[in-house]
C-alpha cells in the first residue's frame, strides 16, 4: 500500500506530544522518511533529546518547542513557529494526551487537566493550524489521537472518556466540513490506538510493580505502522486492534454500544449484571 503524499521527503509534520510513546515512535517514522518536524510536549529536554537523536548530517531540519496544549496561545505560537521556519505543515498530529484516575463525581481538578489536555488540547489545534493548512492547496492531514474508551465508554476513568468522545466528535464534523469545502486537498482523520505500551501504560504498570512491555499490548511504532497503512487507502476511522483485542472484536464491541441507545438497554449493559454474560456468548 502506497503512502499518502503528505508523507514524503521534506514535507513537514507538527506533532505533539511527541516525547514519549505514540508521538515518539510518529516522530521516528516520519524522520525515517525525510520529512522535517516540529515536535511539541511539555518537557523540553526529552523533546531535546529525541531531536538530537533523529538528526542526521544534512538531513531534514527537526525543531522542538515546549508547548502545553491545554493553553490556546501556546498552540498559536506552534503554528506561528512552523509557518515561520517551514512555510507549510503537511501533517498535523494532535496527539497530546494525558489521564489519571477519576469518578463521576470526584476528582474535579483530575476532570479539569484531562479534559483541557486531551479534548481541548485538540480543539486548539485545530482552531490553529487548519485555516493555514487548508489555504496551502496541498495534500495535507490532521490526525487527532481518540481512543476506544472515547467510543466504547468502559467504566473506570469517566473523564478519559468523555475527553477521548469528544475528539471523535470534533474530528468527525471537521472532516465533514473539510470534505464539503469546495477544492479542499485537506483531510482529517480519527487515530484510536488499541492497548499500547506508551508513557501513560508505562507509569500505570510500574504503579503495579510490572517492569516490562505486556504480551497482549503493542508497541507504539505498530501504531504508527497502521496509522500509515489505513491512511494510505484513505481510512478515516484508524482503529487499532493489539495482541489482544482483534478488529472482529473491537467492531462487536463498538456495535454492542450503540446497540444500548437503538434497544434501551441500561448504559455500559457489557458491564451490566443483566446482560454481561449475553455479549460474552456474543
Amino acid at each position: 500500500m502506497p503512502l499518502h503524499e503528505a508523507f514524503n521527503v521534506n514535507k513537514v509534520a507538527v506533532i505533539t506530544g511527541a516525547a514519549n510513546g505514540i508521538g515518539r515512535a510518529a516522530a521516528e517514522r516520519y524522520a525515517g522518511l525525510g520529512m522535517q518536524l516540529l515536535l511539541a510536549d511539555l518537557h523540553g529536554d526529552r523533546l531535546a533529546a529525541l531531536a538530537r537523536e533523529l538528526a542526521v548530517p544534512a538531513g531534514p531540519r527537526i525543531l522542538t518547542q515546549v508547548v502545553d496544549v491545554a493553553r490556546l496561545e501556546d498552540v498559536v505560537a506552534l503554528k506561528e513557529q512552523a509557518y515561520r521556519e517551514f512555510g507549510r505543515v503537511d501533517v498535523l498530529m494532535n496527539n497530546a494526551g494525558t489521564s489519571q484516575p477519576t469518578t463521576a463525581w470526584s476528582d474535579i481538578a483530575a476532570w479539569r487537566r484531562i479534559i483541557e489536555v486531551n479534548l481541548w488540547g485538540v480543539v486548539h489545534g485545530i482552531h490553529a493550524f487548519t485555516a493555514a493548512m487548508l489555504a496551502q492547496g496541498t495534500p495535507a492531514l490532521i490526525i487527532n489521537t481518540g481512543s476506544k474508551q472515547g467510543i466504547t465508554n468502559p467504566p473506570g476513568n469517566p473523564a478519559y472518556n468523555v475527553s477521548k468522545a469528544g475528539v471523535r466528535s470534533a474530528t468527525e464534523t471537521l472532516q465533514h466540513e473539510l470534505r464539503n469545502t469546495p477544492g479542499c486537498q485537506l483531510s482529517a482523520h480519527l487515530l484510536v490506538p488499541g492497548y499500547t505500551y506508551t508513557g501513560l501504560t508505562h507509569a500505570g504498570l510500574a504503579d503495579a510493580g510490572v517492569a516490562r512491555k505486556p504480551d497482549g499490548a503493542w508497541l507504539p511504532a505498530q501504531v504508527i505502522d497502521y496509522l500509515l497503512e489505513a491512511l494510505g487507502r484513505g481510512s478515516f476511522y484508524i482503529i487499532c486492534p493489539d495482541n489482544e483485542v482483534s478488529s472482529a472484536e473491537d467492531a462487536r464491541r463498538i456495535q454492542w454500544a450503540a446497540q444500548d441507545l437503538v434497544d434501551d438497554r441500561p448504559p455500559l449493559s457489557r458491564w451490566h449484571p443483566d446482560y454481561r454474560e449475553v455479549f460474552r456468548r456474543g
